[in-house]
């Protein structure tokens, strides 16, 4: 992405903010702006701008009620329509930018219905980096077929980026492999990031989006519902997406998934991803390294 275009996504997330907050972000250097991945704020502590140095604080105190007009702008002024992902702590944004929410949980019959008494927020500069899968793409094919992979790499590390380049790409056509029908289990809402329906980022003209679901019931249901050939979830995290993954590998779906890991060593460190070995899901492996203050991209084959 060039260095205008990370400017300008910048200035799109900053437009959530409200006016006061909003004016001190505007005002910080391009350089930074481009290099910025989250605004963060908190009840009686400064407004601050996290850089791949860490925080930077600006010189504004976040009063109470600023984070209920972060949310009232974030929403659009309905926060009834946003009330399924109000209550898991998140609201997507128009544009493609997610806003993460702490405050009171609202609780009944044991389950939270929504969030109140908001503390502090998380505003993601999402930014899409198109073209990044393209010459990965071909190599994660063997014998005229995409093996189903693994893209692993620390919190932070640009797993679901990936991810959402290859989702497109696959649903594009590879050469000399054609497209793909990709269904998208988007349970946090970070992948295609749905506003009212519609993708704000581009995850390609043959791709379907379940948005908000758990990994676990969504892939039945997409196996059911939408004839997928490739199934991409970000995040594999307990029991129940290893087992439902399982299941769409027997059913001849090739699959796509993230997971916090460094590397193949670490997987097998780790009991959950173990057994996904163990079962062979996973052939192909992409392992995710910084590189010259930049992302490398390393392709292996998973050990039976």
């Amino acid at each position: 992405m060039k260095k205008e275009q990370k400017v300008l996504r910048y200035e799109e997330a900053a437009s959530v903010l409200p006016v006061r907050l909003r004016k001190l972000a505007m005002a910080l250097p391009d350089d930074q702006k481009g290099a910025a991945e989250e605004f963060r704020l908190r009840t009686g502590q400064s407004l601050t701008v996290l850089l791949p140095s860490g925080e930077v604080p600006l010189d504004a105190v976040v009063e109470p009620e600023e984070l209920d007009t972060l949310c009232d702008i974030a929403t659009e002024f309905s926060r009834y329509a946003a009330a399924e992902t109000l209550r898991e702590g998140y609201l997507s944004v128009r544009g493609g930018f997610r806003v993460g929410l702490c405050g009171t949980a609202v609780m009944k019959n044991g389950v939270n219905t929504t969030l109140k008494d908001f503390c502090s927020a998380a505003v993601r500069i999402a930014r899409q980096q198109p073209g990044i899968a393209d010459a990965l793409a071909p190599e994660l094919f063997r014998d005229g077929e995409l093996c189903s992979t693994l893209i692993l790499s620390p919190p932070g590390g640009g797993k679901t980026t990936l991810l959402r380049d290859l989702v497109r790409r696959l649903s594009e056509g590879v050469e000399p492999y054609g497209p793909r029908r990709v269904a998208l289990i988007d349970e946090r809402g970070e992948v295609a990031v749905m506003y009212r329906g519609k993708p704000q980022m581009d995850v390609g003209p043959r791709t379907d989006v379940l948005d908000a679901c758990p990994k676990a019931l969504g892939i039945p249901l997409v196996l059911r519902a939408m004839n997928p050939q490739v199934i991409a979830v970000d995040e594999i995290t307990v029991p129940e997406d290893v087992k439902a993954m399982s299941l769409a590998a027997g059913c001849g779906v090739r699959l796509l998934a993230t997971v916090h890991a460094a590397d193949v060593a670490e997987l097998l460190e780790k009991p959950l991803y173990r057994r996904l070995l163990e079962d062979r899901v996973f052939r192909m492996a992409v392992r995710i390294t910084r590189a010259d203050g930049g992302r490398a991209y390393e392709v292996e084959e998973l050990p039976c």
